[in-house]
């Protein structure tokens, strides 16, 4: 057989190995505007520390502070998504929100106070009326005010997972939902705290585009770059191995095993079953192509493999919304 016909299959596999490598590039940079500045500041309390707490969820010894899929997905510098592993020091990730001389422009500075505007409602479980909106964006901006919105809308669906719907059409009344039902802490009070299905949504996005399964080391790069560090509370997310254990791997959002015929064991993580049941591999790829402001056939074999997904998924439901025959 001809040598250059035996290798075809080889061949093929190593395109479909780079472009999904080129893809988790552009995905690695596709963050940083979506989230270069938040309703909530400072990121954590304390320094990154030197050495990781031994038990499950451990934080790497020396890991370095970047992610290669999508790196600052919630940090605000335009660079991180571009450095190389090795390249950013834990110091820099830990400021994952921006100093206040980070330069933005009008339409941004007013997404941020509505981003901030519409988390409150949240939190206390108010709804916000399109005039309210309309007063953030002022009569200079008023009819930018759906781009103001859009942008506002990215930031929290990136960080806190929360999405904008219209309550009622009559008053044109809008409230955010959580994307998943992972429940807020304190929910049943009158007031909510910031939810942490952001964070979720990110850790499945880390997933899914390392392969549907991630190391323990990868997941916590991933953290490092948010500026989460084991034992170092954070203010928005709390200490991420409590978080990790109680929020998602407790309740079936996330699944945590030994890696196969590991030896010593590595751990690695992947999607649980409420995730499957909650969400789908094609929102989370919205996700992040709305951090890039691009659509998700931009990322081709995620895409694919997102919509393969969709239709086994619609496949599982129709025979169970059948109607049954006498």
């Amino acid at each position: 057989m001809p040598r250059g016909r035996k290798s075809k299959p080889r061949a093929r596999g190593k395109r479909h190995q780079g472009r999904v490598e080129t893809e988790s590039l552009r995905v690695d940079q596709a963050a940083a505007a979506a989230a270069e500045e938040c309703p909530s500041a400072p990121v954590s309390e304390g320094s990154p520390p030197s050495s990781p707490a031994p038990g499950p969820f451990q934080e790497p010894q020396g890991a370095s502070a970047t992610y290669s899929p999508q790196a600052g997905v919630l940090s605000p510098r335009s660079d991180v998504g571009a450095q190389s592993l090795g390249e950013q020091s834990t110091s820099t990730s830990s400021a994952a929100w921006p100093t206040p001389n980070v330069p933005r422009d009008r339409l941004t500075s007013k997404a941020i106070t509505l981003a901030r505007l519409l988390l409150e409602k949240y939190k206390m479980n108010e709804c916000i009326t399109w005039a309210q909106m309309v007063k953030v964006a002022k009569k200079k901006d008023k009819k930018k005010l759906p781009e103001i919105l859009r942008r506002a809308c990215v930031r929290l669906e990136v960080v806190y997972g929360l999405e904008l719907k219209e309550v009622d059409s009559s008053n044109r009344s809008y409230a955010l939902i959580n994307m998943l039902g992972l429940p807020s802490e304190g929910s049943q009070g009158t007031e909510r705290s910031e939810p942490k299905t952001g964070l979720l949504m990110n850790i499945l996005g880390v997933i899914f585009v390392k392969g549907n399964r991630a190391t323990e080391e990868e997941i916590w790069e991933f953290l490092n770059v948010l500026g989460l560090y084991a034992g170092r509370k954070h203010i928005l997310f709390g200490e991420p191995k409590k978080t990790l254990t109680e929020d998602f791997v407790q309740p079936n959002y996330l699944e945590y095993r030994q890696v196969p015929g590991s030896d010593p064991p590595r751990y690695e993580f992947l999607w649980g079953p409420r995730a499957h049941a909650e969400t789908t591999k094609m929102k989370v790829l919205e996700m992040i192509a709305k951090i890039k402001d691009t659509v998700p056939s931009a990322f081709p074999s995620l895409y694919e493999e997102a919509l393969r997904d969709e239709k086994e998924k619609a496949g599982l439901r129709a025979p169970a919304s059948a109607p049954s025959k006498a």
